[in-house]
């Protein structure tokens, strides 16, 4: 295992794309939760039922396609040239060469999802109180010494080193890049939409449940839980599922197929 873990990590480190994407990550991810916080405000003497923790974390939304796309290149790309042989041959053991690249991915998409995450809080930290997001309003200023504030900034690396899990459990399966983006970002992005168009309340509120963003993203909410469709936890062991279905599957269909 330390050897595979070796030749992952020197794999991802000599290639400029991993570099770029987990950078675009932090960057995208920190200046959209930015401007989603810069773009609400609470004038004086309105009510505001705003949950400033999840606004702050907007940029999420946008990073975990990123995550997506990184995952998917860190095997796609060895299918596409046909270096997957070259890898196997050199480490015949499968579950391991697939092991070992689940966790230097998922090491560096914590590391860049904690970076972005608290480049988000810290910007909404800043702006907020100046749109009138203030305690004197009853919005306390975001801390991470906050229970609520702290488990919405951890489940969110969380989310996002699972994400990655995802992608790479599905380029697996299907070994190539471009098809395996697309089921991806589909399963992420349009499970909300098709939760919308579903008229039925009882069939949007089950969709919610099992969609992979829209339960995943509940681990943000701080306030008013009751009205989540699923708890934050329980919704983050969605995505783990989803995760872990594909990885699963991946890892068979790796030892079951030539490469």
């Amino acid at each position: 295992m330390p050897a595979a873990l070796h030749a992952e990590w020197t794999k991802l480190r000599t290639v400029a794309g991993p570099a770029w994407l987990l950078a675009a990550v932090v960057t995208l991810t920190t200046a959209v939760s930015a401007l989603a916080v810069q773009a609400n405000s609470c004038p004086s003497g309105a009510v505001c039922a705003v949950d400033t923790t999840r606004l702050s974390l907007t940029g999420v939304q946008l990073g975990q396609a990123v995550v997506a796309v990184l995952a998917v290149l860190v095997i796609g790309n060895e299918y596409s040239t046909g270096m997957i042989r070259v890898t196997l041959a050199a480490m015949p053991r499968r579950a391991v060469v697939l092991a070992a690249k689940a966790a230097v991915l998922s090491s560096l998409v914590l590391a860049a999802g904690v970076l972005a995450v608290a480049g988000s809080l810290l910007a909404g930290r800043l702006i907020l109180p100046g749109h009138g997001f203030t305690p004197a309003h009853g919005f306390a200023l975001l801390s991470p010494g906050t229970p609520s504030v702290l488990r919405a900034a951890a489940g969110s690396v969380l989310y996002l080193a699972l994400i990655a899990l995802l992608g790479l459990g599905t380029a697996t399966i299907v070994r190539d890049s471009a098809v395996a983006v697309g089921i991806v970002l589909g399963l992420l992005y349009l499970f909300p939409i098709v939760a919308n168009v579903v008229g039925n309340a009882q069939w949007h509120r089950h969709l919610e449940q099992i969609g992979p963003m829209t339960a995943g993203l509940a681990i943000q909410a701080t306030t008013d839980l009751r009205s989540l469709p699923i708890s934050p936890w329980a919704g983050l062991g969605v995505l783990a599922a989803w995760a872990a279905g594909a990885m699963a599957v991946g890892g068979l269909l790796l030892r079951l197929r030539d490469a």
